[in-house]
């Protein structure tokens, strides 16, 4: 089972940089549950202390918590998106600013924001506003023997940390569970290079049945007949390959939400289940430190 060749060679790498956000909560922010009663919940932006890459997608109560440290730009500046599309999963980032300045920590996703993973200890001492670079590296990102198969987010740290083959002509990815495409919701209409999609939660009973209530932040997970290229859709045949990067929510169409790293409308993509199949064992992630040396 040989491992397919890359063109990481012709990579550029290149910094950017964001500032750690603030929590956003709006005036009489209520959020309403499918049934009609609302609540107020912690959820994006910020610093997360205690939910990690490797913890539970289903149970906090928050709505769409983010992992971690979340930064971003100017949000009206090619700086945002700069920070946004060049920045793939994987990548080194140091702190620049701050008590915590010459800490290093590992892009673990992207929401609205780019969410950074620390050690604990360099963690508590970050705060909103300090400055963070990213080493980006991953845009471009292919495999010349497969070229109908096109990468997001994918940096060549992360690609060669996932255990991916090839088997009978076609890329073997494993991942931790299955997603039917009929429960994916909120994000279908959105960019797959910046955003992620929800999928929806709403009815209990069924993640219970199918499992998906044990899904965790940073797993990686595969949907059939999902095409990934410019927007997320139903495509007969195509098979999508994307990451856990956000918790749940209690919004009617939203829950966890999924990042897309790979995706193919020709059949060249296959999957296999490993309960294991989790960034924060791939990329040396600690559940208690954050980030191994």
């Amino acid at each position: 089972m040989p491992d397919p060749a890359t063109n990481e060679t012709s990579l550029v790498q290149m910094a950017v940089a964001g500032v750690v956000t603030t929590p956003s909560v709006k005036a009489g922010q209520y959020i309403p549950y499918p049934d009609g009663r609302a609540t107020v919940l912690p959820g994006m932006f910020g610093v997360t202390y205690n939910v990690r890459c490797g913890d539970r997608a289903f149970g906090w109560a928050a709505d769409h918590v983010e992992p971690g440290v979340s930064i971003d730009d100017d949000a009206d500046s090619g700086r945002h998106h700069a920070l946004h599309y060049l920045t793939c999963i994987g990548n080194e980032a140091v702190v620049t600013s701050g008590m915590a300045e010459g800490a290093r920590g590992i892009v673990i996703g992207e929401h609205a924001r780019i969410l950074v993973q620390f050690e604990d200890e360099a963690q508590k001492l970050i705060a909103p506003g300090d400055t963070i670079q990213v080493i980006t590296h991953g845009r471009g990102f292919e495999l010349p023997e497969f070229p109908a198969v096109e990468f997001k987010k994918m940096s060549p740290r992360l690609f060669h940390a996932l255990g991916i083959t090839i088997e009978n002509g076609k890329l073997q990815v494993p991942v931790a569970m299955e997603l039917p495409i009929r429960i994916m919701g909120s994000g279908a209409e959105l960019n797959s290079e910046y955003v992620d999609q929800d999928l929806m939660s709403g009815d209990r009973a069924l993640m219970a049945e199918l499992g998906i209530d044990q899904m965790k932040l940073g797993d990686l997970i595969a949907i059939r007949h999902a095409d990934h290229h410019f927007g997320r859709s139903y495509r007969e045949g195509a098979v999508s390959i994307a990451l856990c990067i956000h918790g749940d929510s209690i919004m009617t169409g939203h829950g966890p939400g999924i990042l897309t790293l790979m995706t193919t409308t020709d059949g060249s993509i296959d999957f296999h289940i490993d309960p294991d199949a989790n960034i924060a064992t791939r990329l040396s992630l600690d559940l208690n430190h954050g980030v191994l040396a």
